[in-house]
């Protein structure tokens, strides 16, 4: 029997920007290794895996090289392609069961609201070589269950980094986040995210980094709602709301490709 997959990309309002994710829509369950690989095949940053169970749906997340334990773009795609590719009512709130806990999804208008855990950054030593990889003379280094924040001066140094990704892979942490106040009156703060160990060099658009981003800037700035973007090359905007150990983000997706796995 073949299985649909569809590729959508996140938090963009148009296609070919934001951060694409392949969302396959399963019936059954199927084995690690066959999510490893169709996730290797199609190359992207994240593939997801949702099927139905009796209390909404499970959700996985492959990158081309392992399974992570949280994905934002990935899973705001999975709720687009439930709306729109599964016949799921565009008014029910979808609710995923993770290696995260529940995580939903709810429509807000044209944007997409995912409500996940925040992920606060608890400040720490740089790791052994990440100044070298990167490099930068950071204002602020901390570390979160899954990735080490940077925060540097300016936006011009934020746009002009080219790491050392052979260094960075070496470095324990899933990813690096690397911040900076915004410039402009648009948004709140920006970032890019760097994944090699992951298999990942730069991530497009990276949902979950903001459950780390916004309990920062939030405290830097006295705000609970903002507006990140992420100055990856294809750009994307994640909206922002601090709802005490939970962060609400919201974004647009929009489908490009849909195929059949056979």
């Amino acid at each position: 029997m073949s299985i649909r997959i569809i590729q959508i990309d996140a938090f963009t309002d148009r296609p070919f920007a934001g951060n694409p994710a392949a969302v396959c829509l399963l019936e059954q369950p199927r084995e690690v290794d066959w999510m490893q690989a169709v996730a290797a095949e199609m190359n992207l940053s994240e593939t997801a895996f949702v099927r139905p169970i009796d209390v909404g749906y499970e959700l996985r997340w492959f990158t081309p090289q392992v399974e992570v334990d949280l994905c934002g773009h990935a899973t705001l795609a999975a709720a687009h392609a439930l709306w729109t590719e599964a016949g799921i009512s565009p008014n029910e709130t979808l609710r995923f069961q993770t290696r995260s806990g529940q995580l939903t999804a709810k429509r807000r208008g044209a944007l997409i609201q995912l409500d996940f855990p925040a992920t606060p950054a608890k400040p720490c030593d740089p790791p052994a070589g990440l100044i070298e990889a990167l490099p930068v003379d950071p204002i602020f280094v901390g570390e979160t269950k899954f990735d080490t924040l940077v925060v540097i001066e300016s936006e011009a140094q934020l746009r002009s980094l080219q790491p050392d990704f052979a260094r960075l892979a070496k470095i324990p942490t899933r990813g690096v986040i690397v911040t900076c106040g915004s410039e402009s009156p648009e948004f709140d703060f920006l970032s890019r995210f760097f994944g090699p160990a992951a298999g990942i060099d730069e991530d497009p658009v990276t949902g979950s980094a903001h459950c780390c981003l916004a309990p920062y800037w939030g405290q830097q700035l006295g705000k609970t709602e903002m507006t990140g973007y992420q100055a990856s090359s294809r750009g994307g905007i994640v909206k922002t709301q601090i709802a005490g150990d939970r962060i609400l983000l919201s974004g647009a997706a929009v489908t490009v490709l849909r195929g059949e796995l056979v």
